[in-house]
């Protein structure tokens, strides 16, 4: 087995910014739920939300680590942030899950990328609260490498 040598080269972590994290159309009902998008590219909704094909996609962030083969990545995201509608309204967003899952071992030569996908899960208030409009806002992530 072969080791990274030394002294270890620092990975890059690049956002893809055509494909953020996005949960698609959908209407929050009576009284609200989640809408959640994995890493395999479904989404799925929990309590009166009901999903909606508009044209909106949805899909989970996407990100491309490069490393030197070898390479242990840890990946931590933060908690729970606060999103902010357009037209009033917030939404809490809780990032994950990752894959590959955390921590991973970089397998391809250091001019290749490893592609990251983060999923997350919407929690949504009742219509009333959450009016229609563009919902936004940050989460930080944090590589570890060994």
């Amino acid at each position: 087995v072969d080791a990274q040598t030394l002294p270890p080269r620092p990975i890059q972590v690049t956002v893809n910014n055509s494909q953020p994290l996005a949960f698609g159309a959908f209407t929050p009902g009576a009284s609200g739920g989640s809408v959640i998008v994995n890493t395999n590219y479904t989404r799925s909704s929990a309590g009166t939300v009901v999903l909606l094909s508009l044209g909106y996609s949805s899909a989970p962030a996407m990100l491309y680590v490069k490393g030197n083969p070898g390479t242990v990545v840890t990946v931590t995201l933060s908690p729970s942030v606060t999103l902010t509608g357009s037209n009033g309204g917030s939404m809490i967003l809780t990032p994950g899950p990752v894959l590959p899952a955390s921590p991973f071992v970089i397998t391809v030569p250091f001019q290749q990328t490893t592609e990251l996908l983060i999923g997350g899960t919407l929690s949504v208030g009742p219509v009333g609260s959450n009016p229609a409009g563009n919902y936004s806002g940050t989460f930080s992530i944090t590589f570890n490498q060994q």
